[in-house]
């Protein structure tokens, strides 16, 4: 049985045995659970109660490395809530006094993924609206990206570390990924661009199709995913947004260049600060190389983590794409144009 199932029960003996009074959109409704969706790190699960539909998501893993991880992603829907592009966070619970996991329950937005021949230009227009929501710098809890591609490198440093000890690893990925390691480490320097011109907001990091609801019939756009946001620099988002990692992961799109253009052109037009509209090419130009080392350093680890001891949920779906990517000549495209440089 799946673990979304699995979980069901105790999700409605969690509603039954806590007193909503103190959650105005739970209040004196009776909700019927029904599943949802099933990530790696969390299990969503669909609240309909007379016309009130709500999310309930119950957290079953981190990639931050974070015990509050739940109590975080709420935090962080509560900084972009007056956005209007962000699912408004109602509820949160850590305490693991009914359920030993932590809970966040939230607005549901019904619609389909993003399709990217399609909703390109809205999609530039959602981050813009995200990257210029304010917030003080001294009073936030998210992690800070001070030395961002420092940063992206020590942790794909880690997650190669794993594909490189595995006998399962192919040797002439491991000769081309650590001649990229390399690379990334002496370029790494180029950081000093983020920190000379700094230009800080929060970034969803997790920019993939999947994670945005798109309304055709109410014309609406939504990020929904955020379990690891960051303050840093917005190039993080865009050049995220164009990978052909993140492109392909749940669909057979790769950006041609003039639509990734195009794109950050349609970025910038809905952007108000004049000097981030003029750097925003180059920025995303120096982050480009670490987001698609993150990417695939990642899926090299997941790689292995499938077929050894694998801690989440395993995925049929992720696990076709990972053996999509840990091919040679796919890394190969990703990475020579920056070695040959």
């Amino acid at each position: 049985m799946d673990r979304i199932q699995t979980m069901l029960p105790r999700v409605e003996a969690y509603l039954s045995a806590r007193d909503w009074r103190d959650v105005p959109a739970m209040a004196g409704r009776i909700f019927r659970v029904s599943p949802l969706a099933q990530g790696e790190y969390n299990l969503n699960y669909l609240l309909t109660g007379d016309e009130t539909q709500l999310v309930l998501r119950v957290n079953i893993g981190t990639q931050i490395d974070r015990g509050d991880q739940i109590v975080y992603e709420y935090n962080a829907l509560k900084l972009l809530e007056s956005s209007g592009v962000t699912p408004r966070p109602y509820f949160v619970d850590d305490t693991r006094a009914h359920i030993d996991r932590g809970v966040l329950i939230m607005a549901y937005l019904p619609g389909e993924p993003l399709d990217y021949q399609r909703d390109l230009e809205p999609a530039a227009e959602l981050l813009a609206i995200v990257h210029q929501v304010s917030v003080a710098e001294e009073e936030n809890h998210l992690i800070r990206e001070d030395a961002p591609l420092s940063l992206i490198y020590q942790e794909c440093a880690g997650l190669l570390k794993t594909y490189f000890d595995s006998p399962l690893g192919d040797p002439g990925i491991k000769e081309y990924l650590q001649t990229v390691e390399f690379w990334a480490d002496a370029a790494r320097a180029r950081e000093r661009f983020f920190q000379e011109d700094p230009w800080p907001c929060i970034v969803n990091t997790e920019v993939n199709s999947g994670n945005f609801i798109v309304n055709r019939e109410r014309e609406t756009l939504h990020l929904v995913d955020w379990e690891m946001p960051r303050y840093g620099d917005p190039s993080q988002d865009l050049s995220h947004f164009c990978s052909p990692l993140t492109t392909l992961w749940k669909t057979l799109y790769r950006m041609p260049e003039r639509e990734k253009r195009a794109f950050i052109l349609a970025y910038a037009k809905r952007h108000h600060d004049r000097h981030l509209r003029d750097t925003i090419g180059d920025r995303v130009q120096v982050r480009d190389p670490f987001v698609y080392l993150r990417g695939i350093s990642w899926s090299a680890m997941a790689w292995v983590a499938y077929q050894t001891d694998h801690q989440g949920i395993r995925n049929p779906d992720t696990w076709a794409t990972l053996q999509r990517y840990m091919d040679l000549g796919f890394i190969r495209s990703l990475f020579d144009p920056f070695l040959s440089k």
